[in-house]
């Protein structure tokens, strides 16, 4: 008797559509990321203007140019972007390590709340993510070496939020614009590494839901 049968909704409910959705919203973000590089690009190309940078201190601001205010608007569209593809890319990460269990016939090394606690807890986030993923990979794909899309995404996604001008950065749009009057290659380079962390994301996400058909193929053959 097979112990690691997989239970039956597991073949019911496939990991596909969700695996579509976040590789619609990582392009969703790739894009984005890149707008954004071609508008900081703009920016410095432009000058700043002769009234100085948009924020003044002491609360006081500038009116913006049109073209801050449509960098304003990409930088919006951007993270509402990133929110999208938050949200679709952990309904899939859960998807498929909920599957992954099932499959394997034990429980992962991480319990499910570390698909989105890993994200948020400090210094844990370093790494908790990838763990994450390693654990659906050795679950679907016992014995197989880790594919190297997956490092590539961890290394891009961390260069690209730790930076100190990507995912990660905390300051207000009008500081990032200040920013590309001056210093605009270091905030090509940042989003650079985000759209390449995007890329390699979705490689992720592709190859995992592959290995998981195949994993999942065996299991009905043997039915």
């Amino acid at each position: 008797m097979d112990d690691r049968k997989p239970q039956p909704a597991l073949l019911a409910n496939p990991v596909g559509r969700s695996a579509r959705s976040a590789t619609v919203a990582l392009v969703a973000v790739g894009a984005a990321w890149a707008a954004r590089a071609a508008w900081q690009i703009r920016l410095a190309a432009a000058g700043a203007p002769a009234s100085g940078p948009p924020d003044r201190g002491d609360g006081r601001h500038r009116p913006l140019t049109s073209l801050e205010n449509s960098y304003h608007l990409v930088s919006a569209l951007g993270d509402a972007a990133v929110l999208l593809c938050a949200a679709a890319f952990l309904a899939w990460l859960l998807r498929i390590r909920d599957n992954a269990a099932a499959l394997s016939g034990r429980p992962l090394r991480h319990a499910w709340p570390w698909v989105y606690a890993g994200w948020v807890t400090p210094v844990a986030n370093l790494w908790l993510p990838r763990a994450v993923v390693v654990d659906v990979h050795r679950a679907i794909a016992p014995g197989q070496r880790l594919p190297r899309c997956v490092n590539w995404w961890w290394g891009l996604w961390l260069a690209g939020s730790l930076s100190g001008a990507g995912l990660m950065y905390t300051g207000t749009t009008d500081s990032v614009i200040e920013r590309a009057y001056t210093d605009v290659w270091q905030l090509v380079a940042a989003d650079a590494m985000v759209v390449a962390a995007a890329v390699a994301a979705i490689l992720v996400v592709r190859t995992l839901t592959a290995a998981q058909r195949t994993r999942t193929a065996v299991f009905v053959r043997r039915d």
